[in-house]
């Protein structure tokens, strides 16, 4: 036989429960987008730092364009993440979170800049080379071993090396004009070449609330540094800054207007280098996790 005492505890055992499960529910999706030789198993830490932070916060670590399969061109993986990504982003009522690392960030903006109606909520650019690479990396030597920084563009700016993600974000300051003829995708994505979608394109992506920019001066592999903050060399390879960028002055892309509505965020962190930047627990709890509710 029951008691009231009975009804009234099982009621607030329900009652606690039901608590507990909005706040876990309350979470949105987080997706996140690997970088250049990577995959999912680069970001189990990742995914661990963020479960714990937010219980049940359902994480996807998208298994695709895998380690050397991620040097196919840039448009190419745009299209084969956003088919794996609309479904999540549809099933989310409330949006999603992206972290997009490294050759990821620029995925991203793809996704974000060709998705009419995406809901993503934060879109977390970690250590992306948003404004271009040009350095003499390991990475380059390792896919240019007879070429410096100075004699790439030979080789990207052409039909063959666009056909290579990391052409697609090549820019040699020394020819922008190269750049600017060749590049059909970090020009096209800046808004540096004037195409038809350019419009709609930034409309797109200001869809987003919130932009976050990661990166730091040691982290040994985006060259400058400063590109996952949207500064870049000038053909003195000086750094110029974010602010004083053409693209930024035109609002070409919308990011003026994002900073202007103080939907920005921008890190900048000391001793994390390029591989660790994902697993680094510092820099989840300072620049990722407030972002993730």
């Amino acid at each position: 036989m029951r008691t009231s005492l009975d009804i009234n505890v099982n009621g607030l055992l329900l009652l606690l429960c039901g608590v507990n499960l909005a706040g876990t529910l309350g979470y949105k999706p987080v997706i996140i987008v690997h970088g250049l030789f990577d995959g999912p198993k680069q970001f189990l830490m990742m995914s661990r730092l963020i479960q714990e932070a937010h219980p049940g916060t359902n994480v996807s670590v998208i298994d695709l364009y895998d380690n050397m399969a991620s040097l196919k061109p840039l448009w190419v993986q745009v299209q084969g993440f956003k088919k794996l990504l609309y479904p999540i982003m549809q099933e989310a009522e409330n949006g999603i979170h992206l972290i997009c690392f490294s050759q990821g960030g620029l995925i991203c903006r793809g996704l974000l800049s060709t998705l009419p109606d995406h809901n993503v909520q934060s879109f977390i650019s970690l250590s992306s080379p948003q404004a271009g690479q040009y350095g003499d990396t390991d990475i380059l030597k390792m896919f240019f071993p007879h070429y410096l920084k100075a004699r790439v563009f030979h080789v990207c700016y052409s039909s063959v090396g666009q056909k290579w993600s990391i052409c697609n974000f090549w820019n040699d300051p020394h020819q922008r004009e190269r750049f600017l003829k060749s590049s059909n995708y970090l020009a096209l994505l800046n808004g540096e070449r004037p195409h038809r979608e350019i419009t709609e394109w930034r409309k797109n992506f200001l869809r987003i609330n919130k932009l976050v920019l990661i990166g730091g001066p040691d982290d040994g592999v985006i060259t400058p540094w400063e590109s996952s903050h949207f500064g870049f060399y000038d053909i003195n390879e000086t750094i110029v800054e974010m602010k004083n960028q053409e693209w930024y002055g035109r609002d070409s892309f919308g990011l003026k207007t994002l900073h202007a509505r103080g939907d920005l965020a921008v890190f900048v962190l000391s001793g994390v280098k390029h591989s660790y930047w994902h697993s680094n627990e510092t820099v989840f709890r300072d620049c990722i996790e407030e972002w993730l509710t």
